[in-house]
């Protein structure tokens, strides 16, 4: 990623820095310390987001249900048999009218999930998996731009492109390439002509120079032809419009973050630093095991563990999400919290249904 490399100090940045949230990094004493810095933040933040008005609309697609370790979605707690349980990737469509009257779109979690099938990981797990099997697990529900067709939105009229973390992500086809790709049969013209990639610029910079335990979920030859002018990097937590922002939640990567949107059912999280709701409120769940870890060793979260990165802080940054959103009005044992990846019950999983799924958010404006 020799061009992007070079270029991630310069790469300008977008949105209103919250202050609120800044100053993780430099509180006295460790994790516990951060952890308590994270409950008391995030409820000043909450009460700031909820007077800040909300977007005009959310919508929820699907993309798709793929199998995911058991191990890594449910760190250490669930006692299914299953080595494999399912999620269901799932993209989100945000708009919003600026104060001068210009209409925004912004694209959470708009996977490009054919071209996401090479990163390391899927790619030696497809190898190992027959083909048979694959069939009855993944389920291609509709690619991005099939949904954009169905909400009648123009690939041209998304402002902005954003995700929880860059693992497995290809973005060769969505904001183009600078020289040709081999694989893609010359240079990319960008499907999205006038979107820009908003990502935490610690991201950037951790994909320039891999560790070996990161290396098996990012695709990092796919970023070296892109153009640098496509991105906005942010540093930290930012307001983007009327009550939607972008938090810095580090842990599960190093530039982690977290969108949450004030709506008309109270406030809203998605990332991918749990796979359940259930996992935020492990004392209600009833998958198997799940809620005595959870009294045993006293830990109030059920981490998504694919990567290690810095543990102690993807459980602080899971603790803050926990913190800033609303409970649910299905049912208020669980959290307005919606996994970008969410645990979906499937047969050939058996231990691991879910005992409360969102499955969307589901949001619009009413006139004033």
């Amino acid at each position: 990623m020799i061009a992007l490399a070079t270029a991630v100090l310069d790469i300008p940045t977008i949105g209103t820095p919250v202050d609120t949230l800044e100053g993780q990094s430099r509180v006295a004493g460790g994790s516990g310390a951060k952890l308590a810095w994270a409950r008391a933040r995030a409820t000043s933040f909450r009460r700031e987001l909820a007077a800040a008005g909300t977007p005009d609309s959310i919508t929820t697609c699907d993309l798709v249900r793929l199998p995911y370790p058991t191990r890594m979605g449910l760190f250490r707690a669930c006692r299914a048999v299953a080595p494999f349980l399912a999620i269901t990737n799932r993209m989100l469509v945000i708009r919003w009218t600026e104060s001068d009257g210009r209409p925004r779109v912004l694209l959470f979690e708009p996977s490009d999930f054919e071209l996401g099938r090479n990163t390391p990981y899927f790619a030696e797990l497809a190898r190992r998996v027959p083909s048979v099997l694959q069939s009855l697990v993944v389920r291609e529900h509709g690619t991005v731009l099939d949904h954009l067709r169905t909400l009648d939105i123009a690939p041209a009229e998304v402002d902005y492109l954003v995700f929880d973390h860059l693992h497995t992500q290809d973005l060769r086809r969505w904001i183009g390439t600078t020289r040709p790709q081999a694989d893609l049969g010359g240079v990319v013209a960008p499907a999205f002509p006038n979107a820009k990639v908003i990502v935490q610029r610690d991201e950037l910079i951790a994909i320039a120079d891999l560790h070996p335990l990161q290396r098996p979920w990012y695709q990092p030859s796919t970023y070296a032809d892109l153009p640098p002018d496509r991105f906005f990097a942010i540093d930290g937590s930012v307001v983007l419009g009327p009550g939607i922002a972008l938090v810095a939640t580090p842990g599960h990567v190093t530039g982690n973050q977290t969108l949450v949107v004030n709506t008309s059912t109270g406030i809203w999280a998605s990332s991918e630093n749990v796979i359940a709701a259930e996992c935020l409120t492990p004392e209600h769940s009833r998958l198997a095991g799940v809620a005595r870890w959870s009294r045993d060793w006293g830990q109030e979260i059920i981490l998504n563990a694919n990567t290690l990165e810095t543990t102690a802080d993807q459980y602080n940054s899971a603790v803050l999400e926990k913190t800033l959103v609303d409970v649910s009005q299905q049912d208020p044992r669980f959290l307005q919290f919606f996994p970008s990846s969410e645990l979906t019950a499937l047969w050939t999983a058996p231990g691991t249904r879910p005992t409360f799924t969102h499955g969307a958010i589901t949001h619009r404006r009413s006139a004033a």
